[in-house]
């Protein structure tokens, strides 16, 4: 019988084409915020427009238009019909423009002012492990965030919502105290005080920040179910017996040591029973996803002195190291799962 041999399989070929995409990774981010600047999406919001439509509505050259708006449809952020007319993809129509409560375009407006320039420093942080200038600390810090809290307001707004439907809030009975660690914009605090009036939050941050979580909390009406607390996370008084604290994008810029410290101190200020709701960027325990938690992590590394991102079984041992019990996940639209855990 003859024998019968197989060619070798070619190897699957290797081709630059990756390396050649993210040598133009910091280009869709910086398109992306010239669009919302120069209001495009919210332009095209109105209905589809043609590039002298859109320039006439701009103000916007169009030379300059139609280079980011062919970028944009390449992207699928924008779409193009036969006749020449641009008009918004589901996904840009739901989270670009600017009027819609689920404006997710903040983060994006800080790329070229506020991202990049420190990001261009990455080689240098890598060799000495300390950032150009910091974030987290309220000297360098309190400016920038200032700024920063409601442009992230979107982020947060849709799982603090899920958050307080899970306490089921709306059923309160009676006085409900709500601690909101790292207030920022107040969203956290905000999004329960609307779930019931006998909702009462204790916001806390630094002074540079606190006035603009006023201005926030008033614009919503919420302001006689706010206490205004100024002071660095480690020093500001709590409270105690509160029923709810929140922590919403802090433990990243704090590094290991101080997060510790700061869950045992929410620990210490909420009644038993009471549950500690916490939001990050997650990553796995692997750490090999998911990509915005790693890329995340850089981001720390590049702005503060000890920050990272962690995952659900890292920061589920702090919580129980400080005395919490029931570490869990509750699945909401943010960017990872919230985290929840009950003082006994």
């Amino acid at each position: 019988m003859a024998t019968i041999t197989h060619a070798p399989q070619a190897a699957a070929q290797v081709t630059p084409e990756r390396i050649m995409q993210f040598a133009w990774g910091y280009a869709p981010p910086i398109i992306l915020e010239a669009a919302i600047r120069h209001s495009v999406f919210d332009v095209l919001d109105e209905g589809p427009k043609t590039i002298e439509e859109l320039r006439a509505a701009t103000g916007a050259s169009e030379r300059g238009l139609i280079a980011i708006t062919n970028a944009l449809v390449g992207m699928n952020f924008l779409a193009r019909d036969e006749s020449g007319k641009l008009s918004l993809t589901p996904e840009s129509e739901a989270f670009l423009v600017r009027s819609k409560p689920s404006f997710m375009g903040g983060f994006i407006l800080h790329t070229s002012g506020h991202l990049i320039p420190r990001w261009l420093h990455l080689n240098e942080v890598v060799a000495t492990g300390i950032p150009v200038r910091s974030v987290n600390h309220e000297d360098t810090g309190a400016a920038f965030f200032e700024q920063f809290v409601n442009d992230i307001f979107p982020m947060s707004y849709p799982p603090a919502k899920v958050l307080a439907a899970h306490l089921r809030l709306s059923d309160a009975t009676g006085p409900v105290s709500v601690l909101d660690v790292a207030a920022g914009s107040g969203v956290w605090g905000i999004a329960l005080a609307q779930s019931s009036p006998d909702v009462r939050v204790t916001a806390v941050d630094w002074p540079g920040v606190l006035p603009t979580t006023q201005k926030t909390v008033a614009k919503f009406g919420l302001s006689d179910q706010f206490t205004f607390t100024p002071g660095d996370l480690s020093e500001a008084d709590f409270g105690s017996g509160h029923q709810v604290a929140t922590l919403g994008h802090i433990l990243h810029s704090e590094g290991e040591e101080a997060s510790r410290a700061l869950l045992a101190k929410t620990f210490r200020a909420l009644a038993p029973g009471g549950t500690v709701a916490v939001q990050e960027f997650l990553v796995n325990q692997d750490r090999t996803g998911p990509m915005n938690g790693l890329l995340f992590a850089v981001n720390m590394l590049v702005n503060t002195d000890t920050g990272s991102t962690w995952s659900f079984e890292e920061i589920s041992s702090w919580l129980t190291d400080a005395g919490f019990v029931k570490p869990r996940t509750l699945d909401s639209p943010g960017p990872s799962p919230l985290i929840l855990a009950t003082k006994p």
